[in-house]
């Protein structure tokens, strides 16, 4: 046994590409685009490709009426997944010592917007709407209301770092015995103000993004959901742990990150000495990885200055799914848990560009999705506005198969 590690116990997520293990793999290993759609509804007077996820997601029961959103229909796809697991620990630990800690940026925003539409038509909002949908520790509360848990209950919002944050806090949380579990995560669903708010930024793509190529032109928004079970306790052979999680603020300029990464290196090697790892032992990383011109120059540029002559796979999965923002550091962690609970060796995330790599940017070994590695570390990147920057290693504790 590996003693008092911070134990994934259980997951669920919902992805444009999938929300079983089976079919997102699949669509992770073929590069499979499918999940992003043409949409004319959502960038003003033009279209524009998002990450649109396609599962069936229900309305709240009627108890929960209050919270109803699209962003919270994601979780509750999500909460199906845990809810045994959820059960099982209140019984263990009590309802009061189960904590809730999810990242978001558009919460209920979508509903937001509809309501005021209705506004502008009819000079009155409709009934269905109240304003905490928008709120942004409403998803937070939601999942405690949902589960009936009733420790601490909080939001995490620094735009494209949130999910990938919520691990740090979870961590903070356990260590100080303030509660035995922690549900954490993220979730953000596709409204108007983010896609025009990039626009506004000069930030999308007018087709498909293309990640570290010379012809990268900017991101395709997306939405998604995940929720994590988080425990301390010691770690048996083959569970899956929050290895290392390293956070930074660099605060180079409110939308532009450092130009040579400084936040992301200090990110990423912060994680890396909280995981006792050495570069040599990161099997892959899951890049930030947006496709813009800035993102993508600086990302390499930290990713050579930390791994030298030892870099690792690397791909952007955010050619699959967009960037899904406030939760992405949560999914792309869910991606990163998948390929750590193979049970041999295989194939790593296909990233979709045109392989024309740029001459001005350290050049990056790219999974092809044709690979066979047997993953016991993985590195993945989240950074946002305001160089708030997480780098978040998970790892598989070594069992006989995997020694």
């Amino acid at each position: 046994m590996d003693k008092n590690k911070t134990v994934i116990e259980a997951l669920g997520f919902c992805s444009p590409i999938g929300d079983t293990p089976e079919t997102v793999l699949k669509a992770l290993y073929q590069g499979d685009q499918s999940g992003l759609k043409k949409r004319h509804d959502l960038r003003f007077n033009k279209e524009v490709y998002v990450g649109e996820v396609d599962a069936e997601l229900v309305s709240l029961p009627k108890e929960f009426t209050q919270y109803e959103s699209r962003n919270n229909r994601l979780l509750q796809h999500c909460s199906k997944k845990i809810s045994q697991s959820i059960e099982q620990l209140k019984k263990q630990f009590g309802k009061h010592r189960i904590a809730v800690v999810l990242g978001t940026s558009t919460s209920g925003i979508a509903e937001g917007e509809s309501a005021f539409q209705h506004f502008f038509e009819h000079d009155v909002f409709p009934p269905s709407y109240d304003y905490h949908q928008q709120e942004l520790g409403n998803c937070s509360r939601f999942i405690a209301s949902f589960f009936d848990v009733t420790g601490p209950c909080y939001s995490i919002s620094t735009a494209c770092s949130s999910g990938a944050k919520v691990f740090g806090s979870a961590q903070r949380l356990l260590d100080s015995k303030i509660c035995d579990v922690v549900i954490v995560g993220g979730a953000d669903s596709l409204c108007q103000l983010t896609v025009n708010g990039f626009d506004s930024l000069e930030s999308l793509s007018d087709g498909l993004c293309n990640p570290f190529s010379r012809n990268r032109d900017g991101i395709n928004i997306g939405e998604s959901a995940a929720l994590f079970v988080l425990v301390n306790r010691d770690a048996k052979a083959n569970d899956i742990i929050v290895a290392g999680v390293g956070e930074s603020s660099d605060a180079y300029h409110i939308s532009a990150p450092h130009p040579e990464g400084n936040g992301a290196i200090a990110s990423m090697t912060k994680a890396l000495t909280a995981a006792n790892l050495a570069p040599e032992d990161i099997d892959y990383i899951n890049v930030h990885g947006t496709a813009t011109p800035l993102n993508d120059s600086m990302e390499s540029r930290a990713i050579a200055n930390v791994f030298h002559e030892h870099l690792p796979f690397c791909s952007s999965t955010k050619s699959l799914t967009g960037h899904t923002l406030g939760a992405a550091g949560a999914v792309e962690a869910a991606f990163c848990f998948l390929l750590l609970n193979r049970k041999k060796a295989g194939p790593l995330p296909k990233q979709v560009w045109d392989r024309e790599l740029d001459p001005c940017i350290p050049k990056l070994p790219v999974a092809k999705g044709e690979e066979s590695i047997v993953v016991n570390h993985a590195l993945s990147n989240s950074f946002a506005f305001g160089g708030s920057n997480c780098s978040l290693i998970l790892s598989k504790v070594k069992g006989k198969e995997n020694i």
